[in-house]
């Protein structure tokens, strides 16, 4: 066993922070993150820097922001100089090993800058890595889903719901297979003791939509437990042009309400699941004695509206809790201090990398803006004084648009209302500070919510002027916060 402690990143896509049941959802199914929660800290103000996969990976990966490389949607990637927690943590002594999604780097890329194993949830890259593993049975088939009752007379095109994968037919075997990836690496370690720490970056599918799973997760969820969702959208004042336009197209007008409560049943138990994996993980880390040695960070990229507002899925620029409040949960290993329970500081995601860094004493090679989590782990104080989420782009930046998309595909909703004008994807940020949190939008108006009253944020209060002075302080810290982050200079420089 090394001296120095393991880092293990369990994470999810699309993943709210109110789909665990230590977070009061009494539906909800998550035993593993609810114990995992009682060693270490639940962060509830947990924040993602950009609320669709890529940007926010980019993000949470470097400790800098989507805005500071540029990497503001789905199809702008990290370039070969630009720094990653994985790269420092390979040039620092640690085994690094990759597992699962990418949605940070171009396919095409050779991986060993970044690790020293990567399995991408199919086939071994490097071919040093595991044998003998017992593999999920499951595999691609031709059996199509069974739908449940209550969805038969459904719109389901654009719903993204399936339901209930039949047994050994399931076609999302990809973090079954990354999940025996991971404890067959775990295995082999403690059959050949290695001198050197791991860090594990473990990144699953799930409970990214379609909305699908197997047993026992898909019965185990009690339907007539499911919270009540948010209003529709159209019954609200004051809301984002996007989420207007994805409702209509959407098609889900008609649904009842044990119609939405089915699919959110589905999305959690894809939840349940895997927190289920999570728990053959932390099982395997005390079965060969490293549990204690090992910071285990659990999160996801972003969250899903799940039927709120009456939309499915996720959106580029719209920045409600559904979307931007997600999972973190953090065990620290046994010499590191921490107040254990939930933590009502606001976090960040980009925070992440700086906490490793101080948990491993690595000194990072370049600037992030991310703050370390350990102060607040250790004494439940307060953390930042902000956070934030941006997203959407400029007029005029077609670049940034996902052309490739038509109406036969699921994400037609949203990428098309994003093509039709700019108003639908105009640019926006969020800050957070206290219970309140501002949208600014560049070509529609500005919202203002009170979280505390208003938890569901329905009411806007851009113009009451009753939060006139604190708008104002909230505009003010936006303005310094790009100050701050927006002029980043890279760390190679070119030779004159």
């Amino acid at each position: 066993m090394s001296s120095k402690p393991n880092i293990l990143w369990f994470v999810a896509d699309q993943m709210r922070c109110d789909s665990m049941a230590h977070m009061g959802n009494p539906a909800a199914s998550t035993p593993n993150l609810d114990a995992l929660a009682t060693e270490g800290v639940t962060f509830d103000h947990a924040y993602c820097q950009n609320p669709v996969c890529v940007p926010s990976r980019c993000s949470f990966l470097t400790g800098l922001y989507p805005h500071t490389l540029g990497h503001r949607t789905m199809h702008f990637m990290m370039r070969k100089d630009d720094p990653n927690i994985m790269k420092t943590m390979k040039a620092n002594g640690y085994e690094v090993i990759w597992i699962g999604r990418n949605d940070f780097i171009p396919s095409s890329w050779a991986k060993t800058d970044y690790c020293d194993q990567f399995y991408d949830g199919t086939d071994l890259i490097e071919k040093s890595a595991v044998e003998g593993g017992a593999f999920h049975p499951g595999m691609r088939g031709d059996a199509k889903p069974e739908i449940a009752p209550v969805m038969q007379d459904a719109q389901l095109k654009y719903s993204f719901y399936l339901g209930k994968f039949p047994e050994h037919s399931l076609d999302r075997t990809f973090d079954w297979n990354c999940v025996n990836a991971a404890l067959n690496y775990l295995d082999e370690r403690s059959r050949q003791p290695h001198e050197k720490p791991f860090f594990v970056y473990c990144t699953l599918s799930f409970p990214h939509p379609p909305y699908g799973c197997e047993e026992p997760w898909y019965s185990l969820i009690d339907r007539s437990k499911i919270p009540p969702r948010r209003p529709d959208v159209e019954t609200l004042e004051g809301k984002s042009a996007i989420l207007k336009g994805i409702r209509v197209k959407q098609g889900l007008q008609d649904w009842t309400e044990e119609q939405y409560a089915e699919l959110r049943a589905v999305y959690l138990g894809m939840v349940a699941r895997f927190d289920h994996q999570l728990g053959l993980l932390t099982d395997k880390l005390r079965e060969i004695g490293e549990y204690d040695n090992t910071n285990i960070f659990v999160f996801s990229d972003h969250g899903d509206l799940t039927g709120d507002y009456g939309i499915t899925e996720k959106c580029q620029n719209s920045f409600e809790e559904p979307l931007t409040n997600v999972p973190l949960v953090v065990k620290p290993a046994a010499n590191i201090a921490v107040r254990t329970g939930h933590n009502t500081a606001l976090v960040q995601l980009n925070d992440l990398p700086a906490t490793v860094y101080e948990m491993t004493g690595v000194t990072p090679d370049y600037i992030q803006f991310g703050k370390s989590l350990c102060q607040t782990m250790a004494t439940g104080g307060a953390h930042r004084d902000a956070v934030f989420c941006e997203g959407g782009r400029l007029k005029g930046e077609v670049q940034a648009m996902e052309p490739e998309h038509g109406p036969e595909s699921t994400y037609w909703p949203r990428i098309s209302t994003q093509h039709e004008s700019d108003l639908a994807h105009n640019k926006g940020c969020m800050i957070r500070m206290g219970n309140l949190k501002y949208i600014m939008h560049l070509y529609e108006g500005d919202q203002l919510y009170d979280l505390e009253t208003d938890p569901q944020e329905l009411v806007n209060r851009i113009d009451d002027p009753a939060y006139a002075d604190a708008l104002g302080e909230m505009r003010q810290r936006l303005l310094r916060f790009y100050m701050e982050t927006a002029d980043f200079v890279p760390t190679k420089m070119d030779k004159r």
